[in-house]
Parts: structure tokens; sequence; C-alpha cells
């Protein structure tokens, strides 16, 4: 297992977008690029959480550049809006950060748009963000989107005949799904932009086993009580902490790809401990067979395009 030594470079005068940023993965990736100099824009659905956040992050770093954009990804109306104020702005997008997910709910739940809600947020919502941020970052020095997937994407596939799970639904396999969909569109991506020429790295990221809220505020949606996935969670943390790590481990790949100047496009990029679960450093993925399928990742984009509306350039 290859062991690739982070390097963060000096980020001053870099712009850079990061979803779900005001908790986990999305507040450590958004600390440690505002460290380097960053500016940063927190995409996020809870203002109040999102100025506690700054605070926290202010705390360490008083001179951090951080903006609050509202955006709410299981809704195509928010993820426009998001996109328009952007552009209206005008200033060129680095680093584009598609960070912010949503984890087994137990009964199945819709987004504003009709589509199951793992797959909507996770893979749709960011899909069509990319697709309005395209022009933003085409007008970058070396633009690079990185995708969040998850050690999920192993198990998942794309259930092209019921993709919302209409028919059966299944917390788990949707998960699955959500997160190889993101793998796939990162690794389509990547192939796109170096076809049409458009000067833009996309590259994929999993933090391995990492304690977040999301492991607890996924299974537990619609609930008052835990369930019995989030006590499953709540067991693991407290008695076999050696599977997990903490968030400051967990964001390194994620950092790896969004700017260390030895990562590449197409890569997949997680934890180098034992099967990618933890470890405290980077490694390069494992991509299964089913999410390198150069024809279904195709296949995918097309489904993607006509579930959002949202439409990629061809040139």
């Amino acid at each position: 297992m290859t062991d690739l030594a982070l390097s963060i470079p000096d980020l001053s005068g870099k712009f850079a977008v990061v979803t779900g940023s005001n908790s986990g993965l999305g507040l450590g990736v958004t600390r440690r690029l505002s460290t380097a100099g960053a500016d940063v824009v927190m995409a996020i659905r809870n203002r109040a959480k999102g100025e506690a956040a700054i605070a926290e992050i202010r705390a360490q770093v008083p001179d951090a550049k951080l903006t609050i954009k509202n955006l709410d990804l299981s809704s195509l109306a928010s993820v426009a809006a998001l996109g328009e104020e952007l552009n209206s702005e005008g200033r060129p997008i680095d680093i584009l950060v598609n960070n912010a997910g949503v984890m087994q709910p137990p009964q199945r739940d819709t987004t504003a748009d009709g589509f199951e809600l793992q797959f909507g947020s996770n893979h749709l919502g960011h899909f069509a963000l990319t697709a309005h941020l395209l022009p933003l970052l085409r007008a970058a020095d070396n633009p690079r989107v990185v995708s969040l997937s998850s050690l999920a994407a192993r198990f998942g596939r794309i259930n092209f005949d019921d993709p919302n799970f209409e028919r059966t639904y299944s917390a788990n396999l949707s998960y699955g799904q959500s997160k190889i969909a993101t793998l796939m569109f990162a690794l389509e991506l990547d192939r796109l932009s170096r076809r049409l020429g458009w000067g833009l790295m996309s590259n994929a990221a999993h933090p391995g086993l990492c304690k977040t809220n999301l492991q607890l505020s996924g299974p537990s949606h619609g609930h008052e009580k835990p369930t019995a996935m989030t006590r499953f969670y709540q067991f693991s943390w407290r008695y076999m902490p050696f599977m997990w790590q903490e968030v400051d481990d967990g964001i390194l790949p994620v950092l790896y790809a969004a700017v260390d100047p030895k990562a590449h496009g197409a890569e997949f990029y997680g934890p180098r401990g034992f099967q990618e679960l933890a470890g405290g450093g980077v490694t390069e993925a494992k991509i299964t067979d089913r999410a390198a399928n150069t024809e279904d990742c195709r296949r995918l984009w097309q489904l993607s395009e006509q579930l959002t509306g949202v439409s990629y350039p061809t040139n």
C-alpha cells in the first residue's frame, strides 16, 4: 500500500467552496484550507451553525477568510440559486469540495424534487452544483473538484431500473448507490475535462471509518430515539475505537485530493491503514470494476442530466 505524504501549499489568494462545512469532515477541511490562506465559502443549510463554526475556526485562525452561502442540496432550486449568486460575483473557483451528505435514513425520504434523499442529495445535488459552477472553475488556473465518496462505494451499484428506490427501499443499498455514483461522477468529470480541454482536475476521496455526526444524524433521521444503526455506531466507537479515526485524520485524503501538488485526476484517495478503514495517512484507494465501468459512468451521467435538467457543455 502506497504511503502518500500530504503537502499543503500556501493557498493565499485561492478561492474554495466546501459543501456541508459547518461540521464533521467539511468543518475540518475548511479549517485546514483557511489555515493555509484560502478564502472559503461555506455552502450550508443552517446559518446559525455556520456562524458557530466560523467562531470555532477563528479561535484558532483569527484571520480566516470565511463566508457563509445558503445551500440545500436536496433542492435543485437552492443549488441553482447558489450557482447564480456565485456566478454573478464572478470570482474563479480554484477548489470545489463536494462534501455534504446524508447517510442511511431508516425510512425512505425524498428531496424537494422527489428524488430518494441519499441519491438526490449526495449525488444529484452535487452533480447539478458542479455544472452551475463550471464556468467559474474553468476560469481558474488548475482548478480541482473533489467528490466525497465512501467505503460504501465498494458494495454500491447503480440501480438503473429504479434509482430512487421507489419499489423497495434499503437504507444501506441506497447509501451505497449514492456513494458509488459520487465516485463515478468524479471519474467521468475528469474524463470529460481531459477530452474537452477544460483544464479541470476531478478526483474523489473517502475518510475510511471516521467519527462524525453523519453516523448519528442519518440513521436517526425522523426518529426521536436512537435507531439500532445509531446505537451500533455508538457502541463501536466506545468498544472498538481501533476501527475508527478522528476527523483530523479522516480529512487527510480529502486534503490530498484537493491541494497536494502530487494528486492526480480520476484517482480515489483514502486512509492508508488496513482495508482503508483508518491509519492516519493517505493512499490510493481501491476503485471497483463497477465504478470504473466507463459505459455505466456515461449512462449515469446521462441519467443525472435527465433527472436534474442540468446539462454540461460539450466543448
